[in-house]
């Protein structure tokens, strides 16, 4: 069997996406392979088509429970023999699964890492033929990632237990080149296969200085019946955002670590099988979520990294149709990210570590530069202007701001670059609190040079100099301000500073039609009847398909992107019956 054959039969698809059939040659060749492709960018096939082509079981390391019986319920649907050992069954259903495996009734075996730490376990595991091992969300490996688990450390340990020698891969989505550098380092990985970060479906926007309650309420009520996430940062939040969008008549649930388990996996199973539109979660939520139809993510809160709000973003249209990542930025959720860190038990070189990437990530909030050229370069990788985020169609013209940004900028200079943002606007607007009258800086000319502005306003106008590279922060809990290059320019009036306000801009998203919400319904009773959730019966990409090619045999129902065999011979006539119906 050869993978081409494979991905036609078994997944429905006539060609590999960029970068897959190099991860799956290498692996196939016996090379261990580090692979980091966009969420959506189909890293599962990478060792889901060699795992049916090689002899041996492959074992899959993954972080969350919902993930693996999602996968398995796919690859299930795909007539592919896979199966999870997990903290949800009893002693007797993992005999039976290990047992499963040993007599080779199943091909592909998921576990989470955790799992891997019991003796007992890894002595059963050693006696099997294990051809690969597969470790997802790799960056959890790094303690520079943004989601790193201890128990992903032993890993290499773990693997080299294993008695017959197995090919690795490891993969991301989100991985800085120095977390995917010590990744390699840390399993002796030489090959890495990266396919750049940008999703071409994907329309990124940042809302600032709105009322994002009547944003969310008014975006709710345009998206109709789409289904979309909604983060925020603490549980009080997600408690209050639920309250009010359910006012809102919208279908809504939550999910954060303080309900009980029962009622988040209700909450959770209600979102997978489309039962409620809308999810509001704190970041407990999502990782190793495969629901492919999700159109929207909105963070109602900054999160503490551009790594985490990537992955999280990402969530948004994995089955490759146009969908939206929204983040709706205030000034005072920065400040939640910094308690989170000060909190934290991190040690000082990892704390310092977090309030970077938390400047990084406000960088982000207030650049003017395309939003989705700025997160693939923060990933070390370039790409063009997208063309469709909020500043990419902000068509109006900039307006000189030069005399403003020489201010700021003057005032740091007086300040002798030795304080942080909050001082300097204090300093800025005329403020008599005790630290500038100590300091004496109510003397400098500078002193309530715009004492006109709130002090909102010109910690917005800062952000937006340091994002710009005209003025830079240090790293630590309390950045300090100092010029840049391009802020001497501004200073000797070398260089213009230009600034447009944000605006409101939305992609189009799919429009439904009766044919498709016909097919939906379908999709749904299925799913019902079988237990999973509607996007592992079909994507939307692939009931969208079936509307513009409206195939009348089943024969053309295989030319449908997503109809393998296996779901042709579950399903062909049944979808067939409706799409005919329509002549």
């Amino acid at each position: 069997m050869n993978p081409q054959s494979v991905l036609k039969e078994k997944f429905g698809y006539d060609n590999f996406r960029q970068g897959q059939q190099e991860v799956i040659d290498g692996i196939l060749a016996g090379e261990d392979v580090l692979a980091i492709m966009p969420t959506g960018g189909g890293k599962s096939l990478c060792y889901q088509i060699p795992a049916l082509i090689l002899d041996g079981l492959t074992l899959v390391i993954s972080p969350l429970i919902s993930l693996m019986k999602d996968q398995v319920d796919a690859l299930n649907e795909n007539g592919i023999a896979a199966t999870f050992i997990n903290s949800t069954l009893d002693y007797m259903e993992v005999r039976e699964r290990f047992n499963q495996a040993a007599r080779g009734e199943v091909k592909l075996l998921y576990v989470s890492p955790e799992r891997l730490d019991s003796d007992g376990f890894m002595a059963d595991l050693s006696q099997l033929k294990i051809d690969l091992v597969a470790i997802d969300e790799a960056h959890c490996i790094s303690q520079w990632g943004h989601d790193f688990r201890p128990s992903y450390l032993r890993l290499t340990e773990t693997i080299q237990r294993l008695n017959s020698n197995p090919t690795i891969i490891a993969l991301t989505a989100t991985a800085t080149s120095q977390v995917a550098a010590d990744i390699m380092q840390r399993l002796a990985i030489v090959h890495e296969v990266k396919t750049g970060f940008s999703r071409e479906n994907l329309a990124f926007q940042v809302v600032k200085n709105q009322n994002s309650d009547r944003f969310l309420l008014d975006y709710l009520k345009a998206q109709k019946q789409q289904s979309g996430i909604i983060y925020a940062s603490t549980r009080k939040e997600v408690e209050r955002l639920t309250k009010l969008i359910k006012k809102a008549k919208i279908k809504v649930a939550m999910y954060h670590g303080g309900m009980k388990e029962d009622e988040r996996r209700q909450n959770q199973e209600d979102f997978l099988y489309d039962r409620v539109q809308v999810m509001i979660a704190t970041n407990a939520f999502g990782m190793g979520i495969d629901k492919s139809n999700v159109r929207f993510v909105i963070h109602a809160q900054i999160p503490g990294s551009l790594e985490a709000y990537y992955q999280e973003a990402g969530r948004a249209g994995r089955d490759g149709l146009p969908s939206e990542a929204v983040l709706l930025f205030n000034l005072k959720d920065v400040q939640i990210q910094h308690f989170f860190i000060d909190q934290s038990e991190m040690d000082e070189i990892n704390k310092k570590h977090e309030y970077l990437k938390l400047q990084e990530m406000t960088q982000y909030a207030n650049t003017q530069q395309c939003l989705q050229q700025t997160i693939v370069n923060y990933f070390g990788d370039e790409a063009p202007e997208c063309g469709r985020c909020s500043n990419c169609l902000d068509t109006r013209d900039a307006q000189d701001i030069s005399i403003d940004a020489q201010k700021v900028l003057s005032c740091v200079k007086r300040m002798d670059e030795h304080f942080g943002k909050g001082l300097v606007a204090q300093v800025l607007t005329g403020s008599k609190v005790q630290k500038v009258m100590q300091f004496r800086f109510d003397e400098l000319p500078t002193y309530g040079l715009m004492k006109d502005r709130s002090q909102k306003e010109v910690s917005g106008l800062i952000d937006y100099l340091v994002a710009s590279g005209f003025l830079q922060a240090s790293s630590g809990q309390y950045p300090v301000l100092q010029l840049a290059a391009d802020g001497v320019g501004v200073l000797k009036g070398e260089t213009k500073v230009t600034r447009k306000m944000a605006v409101k801009v939305r992609q189009a998203l799919p429009e439904d039609n009766e044919l498709f919400e016909e097919l939906r319904q379908l999709r749904r009773e299925l799913a019902e009847d079988q237990g999973v959730p509607p996007f592992v019966i079909f994507s939307d990409k692939t009931l969208y398909s079936m509307c513009e090619i409206m195939p009348e045999t089943l024969t053309e129902m295989l030319d449908v992107k997503g109809v393998g065999e296996s779901k042709l011979e579950k399903y062909g006539e049944l979808f067939l019956d409706i799409l005919n119906a329509e002549d």
